[in-house]
C-alpha cells in the first residue's frame, strides 16, 4: 500500500477460473501480397513487450469478453467469454496466427450481419501490417486443434493503402478499423462493411476542416508527430476518435464527417521532457457535460518515473460540436509501473505492479484522497508465510510445545498446516501447482493433473515433499518452506496482472491476470481498522462510552495488534488446524501454551526447530533473538497497558471498550424473506471467496482479543486488575469471544474445505453419468465436487435465499465493490442465523446445515461440523446446555452417527473404518437417551437421504428405545457392518420385556402386536446372523440356544451347520467346545441332511465329520453307519459320473469301509451290525457276495444273490463289510493298472475277477478273492483255473526256444540243447524279465497254496505239457512231485502230486526219456533202502507202483523202434527198463521169501 493512501478494498479471485481448456484454432496464412509486404522490411507496431489483456462488456445482460496476448506467445490470442449469471466457462478459444500480433484486439457485437450464428466480431493486427476480421461463433461449436474457417475471416494488408508508412497505433469499432502512422496521419478502413475495392473503403483524416477525401488525393498539410494512441468514443449517438500524438497533442475527430473538432497540446501542463504513452477515456458526466481523460506520461531520461495526467474535456452539442479543456491534474506514480488505467465519471482506477489505487474526482484537488486495493499477491504471500520467516518458524516452535509428549504427531500436524494453506481458495492455482510439481521432477501429464481430486492432489504434494526430504539434507519443515517459496514465485510469474476492466452499468471493477480473472470488493469497517492498525475508528464510535476519549480505543487496539504480531497469526493457524486434527486440541490448551511461551520462551525443544540449520552459532543466535523479542514484547506490553490504564482511569472502562469491539466482531444478522434458490455462477464464486477473506480477518481479530484477554488475566497482578475485572473477563468476555470464534471458524471451514466427490459406486451416479435423463446440471455439479476449488460454501450458497435489498444487483452482472460485501453479510447471516434470522444459537443452526450436507453427500463435512459443535457445546458447564429440551443434542448425535456410517460405506478400510464404526455405535447409543429424543428424531425431514424414523406412538421410553435400536440394527445391517448391528440387536433385547410390560399395563396392546417370544426370536435370529457373519461361532451358537422361538431356533441351527460347512469350520462341532446338550440330535440331523445333499467331493467331508461326531459321543454303530453311507455314496457317484481319479475314489471307499469295520469291532459282537440304507436311496440294488461260505461243491450265485438281498433288508454285519472291502480292494488295484471293473453280482463274476487279476499280475488279490468267497470243491476248482492260467503265461510260443532259468533250475531237453548249440531261432531278450517273473510267481503261489489243493502241481505240470509237450519242467516243480516219496519212502504212491502222477504225465505227453529216468531213479532209490526198511517193501507193489503206465512206456518205445524213429535211443531205453525191472522184481522176490520165512 502506497504512502498516504487509505486501504479501501481487496481483490477477490473468481474461483475455478484457472482450469480452462483451451480450444486451439489455427488461422490460415495470409495471401501472397501480405507476405510480400512483410518482405519489404517496413516496420509497424511491434509485438507486446509484456502480457496484454482487456475486456469488452457487450449486451444486456452483460457478456464479458476477455482477450489476452502473452509476450511469450505473441502469435496467439486467447478469447474468453464470461457471463455473471452462469458458471465460469470450462473452455476458451486460442487463435494461433501465422505471425506475431500487435498488442491490440477489439471485440464487438456483430451488427454487420446481425445473425445469431456469428454473435461477435474480432479485429486483430499482425506486426507485418495484416489486419484480420474474424466472425466468432459460440465456443461449443469449435473443435480443438482445428483450422479456423477461411470463409469466416477477412484479411486486409494495410501496406497496400498506407504508402508503406509504418503503423504506430490502431483501434477499431464496429465496421471500422483505424490506424495511426508515424507521420501523424490517421486512416479509417470500413473493414467488414465495404469491399476493399469500393469507394469510401479507405478514408484519411486530414487537418483541413470539412474536407474528407480519399487517401492520397491531397497534401497532408501541417506535419504532426507520430500517433501514439487512439480511442474511439461514442457520445450522443456519434463516434469520435481521440488521437494522442507523441508530442502531447490531443486531437478529436468526428468520424461521421471525418473532421477534426478539437486539438490541444498537453505539454504545458505536465512534466517537462515527458513522453506521452497512453490515452484513456472515462464515462461522461452528464451533469457537467465533461469527459474524463487520462494520459500516461513517462520521463524521457528516466522511464521509471511515470505520471498520470487527468483532464476534463467539456463538450457542447447545441449549435455545433464544441470540445474544450476544463481542468487538469497530475498523479505521480511513486512506486511500481503503471499497467492499466480505467476511468468512470467520477473516479480513476490505476493498476500498478503491486497494488490498485483509486481516486475520486473533486473540484478541489487537495481534497482528493487516494485509496488502495490489496492485490492477491499479498494475500498469497501472507498465507504461505512469505512476508516474514519467523512466522513459519513459530509454527514449528509452538507445535513442539503443544506436542511435547508425542513427538510423532509434530511432523504430520505441521505438514497439514502447510498443505491446507497451499490448497486454500485464492492460493491454489492449477497451473502454478503443476509447474511447481514439475520442478520437483514429478512426471505429471497435464490432463491427468487436471483430473485429480483434492485428495489426489494432496498425495502428489506429500510425495514431492517426501522425495525432497529423502534426496536433500533438509528437514521436512525446511522442505515445506522451500516448496511454498517456489510455489509463490511461480504464482507471481504465471498469474501476473495484465489489465483492468469496469462494467459501467454496475461499477464492478475486475482484474485480468495472466491465467485468471478476479473482482474487487470494498472492506468491512473492522477490516479497514485492523489493516490500518486502528488509525480510523469511524463507524465504531457509537460502541464506546461517549465520555471516553478516542485515544483509549486507539491505544487499546494498538496493544492488541502489537501482541498479535508476535504470536497471534501463528497461533490462529495452529488453533484452526487443531480443530480438524485427531485428537482435537482445545483453545484453552493452545492459550496456555502461548502464555507459557511468553513467560519462559520456547523451552528446551527450540533447538530442534533449527536442527536443519548448519552451524551451532546460527542456532544459538536464533534462539537468543527469539528470547530477546519475547522479553521486549513483555516490557512493551507492560508499559503500554500501564499507559492505557492511566488514560482510562479504570480497567472497567477498558473492558467496556473491549466489549464494544467484540460486539462488532459478532456476525451481522440480516433477514431474508425470499425463498428462491441461487444458482452456481461467477458471482457466487466471488462471494464465497470474499466470505473466507472477511471471516478470516474476523476470526484472527477475535483470536487476538482472546489471547490478549488471557494475557491480561495471566499478568493481572502486575497491572493492578481487580478480582471483579478478572471475573468479568472469564465469565462474560471470554465465553463471548469463544462463541464468536467458533462461528467464524465454521464459516472458514465451509469456505475452504473442498467438497467430497460423489460416491462412484452408487448406481444412480453411474446412471446419471450416462446422461440418460439429460440432467446436465446435476452431472456438471457432480463433476465439480471433490475439486479444490469446489468448497462446501458453494453447496450452502445454492441453498441460501437471495436478498431483496434494493441495492442488490441482478445476478446477470458482476457485483460492484460494495455489493460483494453486502452479499457476504447476507450469506454469513444465513449460515449462522438461518433464513429469517430467528435462530438464537449456532448449535441449533448446525442441524439445518447438516441436513444440507447430507442432501449433497458431504458426510465427512457433516461429521466435522457436528464434532465442532459438540466440542463447543462441551465447554458449557451446565447440564441444560448439553441436552436441550427440544432434542437438539439427540438430533446431533443421530446425525453424527449417520455421517460416520455413510463414510464407512464410501470405502474406508482398516483402523480408520473401525474407529468410525465405533464412534457411530456410541452416537446411536447416546441419541435415544436425550430429552425429547422421540419427538425430535421422528421429526427429521425425509428428503436428506436418511432412513425414516416413523415408529408411531410409543407408550414408554423402553418401547421407543426398542424401536430405535431395531432401526439402528437395520441401518448397520444395510451397510454390512455386523459388529454394530449385533450390539444394537442385543440392546433391543434388553428393552423387550420392559417395553411390552408397560404396554400391557397401559392396555395399549393390539391383536396384531407381536408377542415377546416372536420379537425375541427375531432379535436372537439377527444376533445369530451377525455373529455368524463375523466368524464368532460360539456367540452364534449361544444365540441359537437362547432363542425362545423353537421354529426360529431350528432354522438358525440349519443355517449354522451350512455356514460352518461352507467356511471350513465344521470341525468345531466335534471339538466339545459347544454345549450341544438338548440339540445333539438336531445337529446330527442337520449334518446328515446336509451330507445327503452335498457334493461328495466337497471339503470338508460331512460323512467324516458325522463319523468323528459320533466317535466323540461313543456311538460306534452310528459312526460305522455314516462311514458305510459315505462308501455307498462314493460307489454310486463313481458309477454315475466319469471320474478321472477313480483310483482315489476307490481308495476313499476303502478308508470308509475300514473305518466302519473298525468302529463295529468296538461294539459287542451281538450288536456289531448297522442298518442298511433307506428305501429309495439307490443303494439297495447293489449286489454283494454272501457273507457265509457255501458248503456245496459248486457256487450257486443266483441263490447267493437272493440270500444277500434278504440280508440287506435285515442288517449289515462285519463279515459283509469285510466282503465289500475285499471286492473294493480288488477294484482299486485294477484301477491302478487302468482296468475298470465293477462287481455286477452275475454268475461267474468272481471267477472272471480272479482271471482279470491274474492277467494284470495281481495274483495276491486274486487268491484273496478265492479264499474269501469260495470253499470246498469250488475253491479247488477255482484254484486249478487260476494256476492253469498262471502256468499258461509261463509258456513260450512253440517257435521260440525254451527259457533258461538263471540258476539252471530246469531239466534240460533235446530242444534246449539244440537251441544252446546254435539253433536259428533265438529267444526274445525283451520278454525274459516278464517270463522270469511269471515262473517266480508260479513257484511262489504253488508253494503257498498246495496245502489247499494237493493236485495243484499236477494241474500245473499237465497245463505246461499240454501247452508245449517238449517244455522242460522246472526243477522246483519236479521236486514237488518227489516230496511225497521222500516222506513215505515206499514207492511212487502218496499224495495227489506224487512221482507216479509225474511219470504218467511224461508218458502221456511223449517224454519217454524223462519218464525212463524218473522210473530208474525210483528203482535205484528203492533198491538202496536200508535193511531196516525191509518191511515197507513187502506191501503189494501193484497198489503203489504204476505197472500199467510202465507197460505203455515199453509199448510206445517198441512202436517207435518199429517206425524207425530214434531206434538206437529207444532201444537203449528199452534195455535199460528191462534190466532195471528185472533186478527190481528179483529184489522183490527175495524180500517176499524173507518175509515168509520170518513169518514162519
Amino acid at each position: 500500500m502506497g504512502s498516504g493512501s487509505t486501504l479501501a478494498g481487496k481483490e477477490v479471485p473468481i474461483i475455478s477460473n484457472d482450469a480452462l481448456k483451451w480450444i486451439e484454432l489455427s488461422v490460415p496464412s495470409p495471401s501472397i501480397s501480405a507476405a510480400i509486404a512483410v518482405d519489404s522490411g517496413t516496420a509497424t507496431l511491434g509485438p507486446p513487450n509484456k502480457d496484454r489483456a482487456s475486456c469488452f462488456v457487450i449486451g444486456n445482460p452483460s457478456s464479458y469478453l476477455i482477450w489476452r496476448i502473452h509476450k511469450t506467445q505473441p502469435q496467439a490470442l486467447e478469447l474468453l467469454e464470461i457471463r455473471a449469471s452462469e458458471e465460469f466457462p470450462k473452455a476458451g478459444l486460442r487463435f494461433t496466427f501465422p505471425e506475431a500480433l500487435c498488442p491490440f484486439a477489439f471485440i464487438c457485437k456483430n451488427e454487420i450481419t446481425a445473425t445469431s450464428r456469428f454473435p461477435y466480431l474480432l479485429f486483430v493486427l499482425t506486426v507485418s501490417g495484416v489486419a484480420y476480421l474474424l466472425k466468432i461463433r459460440n465456443v461449443s461449436t469449435y473443435a480443438s486443434c482445428s483450422v479456423f474457417p477461411a470463409h469466416e475471416l477477412t484479411e486486409l494488408n494495410l501496406h497496400n493503402y498506407s504508402n508503406y508508412m509504418p503503423v504506430t497505433a490502431v483501434t477499431a469499432t464496429s465496421g471500422c478499423l483505424v490506424v495511426g502512422r508515424n507521420d501523424g496521419s490517421v486512416c479509417c478502413f470500413q473493414l467488414g462493411v465495404l469491399d476493399p475495392s469500393a469507394a469510401g473503403f479507405v478514408v484519411e483524416l486530414r487537418d483541413e476542416v470539412g474536407i474528407s477525401r480519399l487517401w492520397g488525393l491531397m497534401s497532408r498539410g501541417k506535419m504532426v508527430s507520430l500517433v501514439q494512441d487512439m480511442v474511439i468514443y461514442e457520445l450522443h449517438g456519434k463516434r469520435f476518435l481521440f488521437v494522442l500524438h507523441l508530442d502531447g497533442s490531443v486531437r478529436v475527430w468526428d468520424l461521421s464527417c471525418n473532421s477534426r473538432v478539437f486539438s490541444h497540446t498537453m505539454g504545458t501542463t505536465t512534466m517537462t521532457g515527458a513522453s506521452f504513452m497512453k490515452l484513456w477515456l472515462g464515462q461522461p458526466c452528464l451533469d457537467s457535460s465533461t469527459i474524463p481523460v487520462a494520459i500516461l506520461c513517462k520521463q524521457s531520461l528516466d522511464e521509471s518515473l511515470e505520471m498520470i495526467s487527468i483532464h476534463n474535456i467539456q463538450y457542447n452539442f447545441s449549435d455545433r460540436i464544441i470540445f474544450s479543456l476544463k481542468s487538469s491534474r497530475n498523479i505521480s506514480l511513486e512506486e511500481g509501473g503503471c499497467i492499466d488505467v480505467k476511468l468512470t465519471s467520477n473516479k480513476i482506477w490505476i493498476l500498478k505492479d503491486d497494488e490498485l489505487i483509486s481516486r475520486m474526482f473533486s473540484a478541489n484537488t487537495d481534497e482528493e484522497e487516494e485509496f488502495s486495493h490489496v492485490l492477491q499477491e499479498e494475500f498469497v504471500a501472507d498465507q504461505l508465510f512469505q512476508g516474514s520467516d519467523h512466522l513459519a518458524d513459530e509454527i514449528l516452535q509452538i507445535a513442539h510445545s503443544l506436542f511435547s509428549s508425542s513427538k510423532d504427531d509434530i511432523v504430520p500436524f505441521v505438514s497439514s498446516i502447510f498443505l491446507r494453506r497451499l490448497l486454500l481458495p485464492g492460493v491454489h492455482h492449477n497451473a502454478v501447482m503443476h509447474a511447481t510439481l514439475v520442478e520437483y521432477k514429478k512426471q505429471l501429464v497435464e490432463s491427468e493433473f487436471q483430473a485429480l481430486t483434492s485428495d489426489g492432489l494432496k498425495k502428489e504434494i506429500l510425495s514431492a515433499i517426501e522425495h525432497e526430504v529423502g534426496t536433500e539434507k533438509m528437514s521436512i519443515f525446511q522442505c515445506w518452506k522451500y516448496f511454498c517459496t517456489r510455489y509463490f514465485h511461480n504464482w507471481c510469474k504465471i498469474n501476473a496482472s495484465c489489465g483492468l476492466f469496469i462494467d459501467y452499468s454496475t461499477d464492478a471493477v475486475g482484474l485480468i491476470r495472466k491465467s485468471s480473472v478476479s473482482l474487487f470488493r470494498s472492506l468491512e469497517d473492522i477490516e479497514r481498522i485492523i489493516e490500518e492498525g486502528g488509525g480510523d475508528l469511524t463507524g465504531l464510535v457509537d460502541l464506546f462510552d461517549n465520555d471516553l476519549e478516542h485515544e483509549v480505543p486507539m491505544e487499546l487496539f494498538r496493544c492488541v495488534s502489537s501482541f498479535s504480531q508476535q504470536l497471534g497469526k501463528t497461533a490462529s493457524s495452529i488453533f484452526y488446524e487443531s480443530l480438524l486434527s485427531s485428537p482435537a486440541i482445545s483453545s484453552e490448551d493452545i492459550i496456555h501454551c502461548i502464555m507459557k511461551i511468553l513467560e519462559t520462551g520456547y523451552g528446551s525443544l527450540a533447538p530442534a526447530v533449527h536442527a536443519s540449520i548448519p552451524g551451532n552459532d546460527i542456532v544459538l543466535e536464533k534462539e537468543l533473538a527469539d528470547r530477546r523479542n519475547l522479553r521486549r514484547l513483555s516490557i512493551d506490553m507492560f508499559l503500554s497497558l500501564q499507559g492505557l490504564y492511566k488514560k482510562a482511569a479504570s480497567w472497567g472502562r477498558i473492558l467496556n471498550v473491549i466489549e464494544g469491539f467484540l460486539k462488532f466482531l459478532v456476525p451481522h444478522k440480516t433477514v431474508n424473506n425470499s425463498d428462491s434458490e441461487k444458482s452456481s455462477n461467477v458471482n457466487s464464486s466471488v462471494v464465497v471467496h470474499a466470505t473466507y477473506q472477511i471471516a478470516n480477518v474476523m476470526f484472527e481479530s477475535a483470536w487476538d482479543f482472546l489471547l490478549f484477554l488471557s494475557y491480561l488475566v495471566d499478568i493481572s497482578g502486575q497491572i493492578h486488575m481487580s478480582h471483579h475485572d478478572i471475573t468479568r473477563i472469564q465469565i462474560e468476555l471470554i465465553p463471548m469471544l469463544q462463541e464468536t470464534i467458533f462461528e467464524w471458524l465454521v464459516i472458514i471451514f465451509f469456505a475452504i474445505t473442498p467438497s467430497a466427490p460423489p460416491v462412484i459406486e452408487d448406481f444412480n451416479y453411474k446412471l446419471s453419468s450416462l446422461q440418460i435423463d439429460n440432467n446436465m446440471g446435476k452431472r456438471s455439479w457432480n463433476d465439480k465436487l471433490g475439486r479444490c476449488d469446489s468448497t462446501l460454501a458453494f453447496i450452502f450458497f445454492l441453498n441460501a435465499s437471495s436478498s431483496k435489498d434494493g441495492n442488490q444487483l441482478p445476478s446477470e452482472y458482476f457485483s460492484n465493490v460494495q455489493g460483494i460485501v453486502v452479499k457476504v453479510r447476507d450469506f454469513v447471516s444465513w449460515i449462522i442465523y438461518g433464513q429469517t434470522g430467528g435462530i438464537s444459537t449456532f448449535l441449533s443452526r448446525s442441524i439445518d446445515l447438516s441436513f444440507i450436507l447430507f442432501k449433497h453427500g458431504q458426510y465427512g463435512a457433516a461429521e466435522q461440523l457436528l464434532m465442532m459443535a459438540e466440542a463447543h457445546l462441551q465447554k458449557e458447564k451446565t447440564s441444560q446446555s448439553i441436552q436441550e429440551a427440544d432434542g437438539g443434542w439427540c438430533i446431533r448425535q443421530h446425525l453424527l452417527g449417520c455421517a460416520l456410517l455413510a463414510q464407512v460405506q464410501c470405502g474406508l478400510h482398516g483402523t480408520l473404518k473401525e474407529k468410525k464404526v465405533s464412534d457411530a455405535v456410541r452416537c446411536f447409543f447416546r441419541s435415544p437417551y436425550g430429552n425429547g429424543a422421540s419427538e425430535a428424531l421422528q421429526s427429521l425431514p425425509h428428503d436428506i437421504g436418511l432412513p425414516c424414523l416413523n415408529f408411531g406412538g410409543c407408550a414408554s421410553t423402553a418401547e421407543w428405545k426398542l424401536y430405535y435400536y431395531q432401526w439402528a440394527m437395520q441401518l448397520f445391517e444395510q451397510y454390512n457392518i455386523n459388529e454394530g448391528a449385533c450390539q444394537f440387536a442385543l440392546a433391543a433385547l434388553e428393552q423387550v420385556d420392559e417395553a411390552l410390560c408397560i404396554k400391557d399395563e397401559t392396555h395399549m396392546t393390539d391383536s396384531t402386536d407381536e408377542s415377546a417370544t416372536v420379537i425375541k426370536g427375531r432379535l436372537w435370529s439377527n444376533v445369530f446372523k451377525f455373529a455368524l457373519d463375523l466368524g464368532r461361532y460360539f456367540d452364534a451358537y449361544c444365540a441359537i440356544i437362547s432363542n425362545p422361538d423353537e421354529e426360529s431356533k431350528y432354522i438358525c441351527l440349519r443355517r449354522f451347520v451350512i455356514v460352518l460347512y461352507e467356511q471350513g469350520a465344521i470341525k468345531i462341532l466335534c471339538s466339545n467346545k459347544l454345549p450341544l446338550a438338548g440339540l445333539m440330535e438336531k445337529v446330527e440331523q442337520e449334518l446328515a441332511w446336509k451330507a445327503e445333499r452335498s457334493d461328495i467331493s466337497a471339503k470338508p467331508n460331512l460323512y467324516k465329520l458325522l463319523y468323528t461326531f459320533q466317535m466323540h459321543q461313543h456311538n460306534w454303530r452310528r459312526a460305522a453307519n455314516y462311514m458305510y453311507l459315505y462308501s455307498a455314496r462314493l460307489k454310486t457317484e463313481v458309477s454315475l459320473k466319469d471320474y478321472q481319479g477313480s483310483s482315489l475314489i476307490l481308495q476313499e471307499r476303502l478308508n470308509a469301509l475300514s473305518a466302519a469295520i473298525n468302529a463295529l469291532h468296538l461294539v459287542h459282537p451281538a450288536h456289531a451290525w448297522i442298518d442298511p440304507p433307506a428305501e429309495g436311496s439307490g443303494l439297495m440294488s447293489e449286489q454283494y457276495p454272501s457273507k457265509k461260505a457255501r458248503r456245496t461243491v459248486d457256487i450257486d450265485l443266483s441263490a447267493e444273490s437272493d440270500a444277500e438281498h434278504q440280508c440287506w433288508t435285515s442288517s449289515i454285519d462285519i463279515e459283509k463289510l469285510e466282503h465289500e472291502f475285499v471286492l473294493t480292494s480288488a477294484e482299486y488295484m485294477l484301477s491302478l493298472v487302468n482296468v475298470k471293473w465293477t462287481y455286477t453280482g452275475k454268475e461267474g463274476a468272481l471267477s472272471d475277477l480272479a482271471d482279470l487279476l491274474v492277467q494284470n499280475n495281481l495274483c495276491d488279490m486274486a487268491f484273496t478273492i478265492l479264499l474269501r468267497f469260495f470253499k470246498g470243491s469250488g475253491l479247488k476248482r477255482e484254484l486249478e483255473r487260476v494256476f492253469a492260467s498262471i502256468s499258461l503265461r509261463c509258456c513260450l510260443d512253440k517257435v521260440e526256444s525254451t527259457w533258461i532259468e538263471p540258476h539252471s533250475n530246469l531239466l534240460t531237453s533235446s530242444k534246449l540243447e539244440m537251441v544252446v548249440h546254435g539253433s536259428p531261432r533265438t529267444v526274445s531278450t525283451t520278454a525274459q524279465p516278464d517270463r522270469n517273473s511269471h515262473w517266480a510267481t508260479l513257484e511262489l503261489y504253488l508253494g503257498k497254496y498246495c496245502e489247499f489243493h494237493g493236485r495243484l502241481p499236477v494241474i500245473v505240470a499237465e497245463t505246461l505239457l499240454r501247452a508245449d509237450a517238449q517244455i522242460d519242467l522246472p526243477r522246483w516243480l519236479v521236486q514237488l512231485f518227489k516230496e511225497g516219496q521222500r516222506e513215505k519212502m515206499w514207492g511212487m504212491a502218496g499224495r495227489e502230486s506224487n512221482p507216479a502222477s509225474l511219470f504218467q504225465l511224461y508218458v502221456n505227453y511223449g517224454r519217454f526219456t524223462e519218464a525212463t529216468n524218473l522210473l530208474l531213479e525210483f528203482l535205484e532209490s528203492f533198491a538202496s533202502m536200508r535193511p531196516a526198511d525191509i518191511i515197507r517193501r513187502k506191501k503189494p507193489f501193484a497198489v503203489w507202483f504204476p505197472y500199467t503206465t510202465i507197460e505203455r512206456l515199453l509199448y510206445q518205445l517198441e512202436e517207435l523202434i518199429k517206425a524207425g524213429h530214434m531206434v538206437d535211443q529207444c532201444d537203449k531205453l528199452k534195455k535199460m527198463l528191462h534190466g532195471s525191472l528185472h533186478n527190481h522184481l528179483k529184489l522183490l522176490k527175495e524180500d517176499s521169501n524173507d518175509a515168509i520165512s520170518v513169518a514162519c
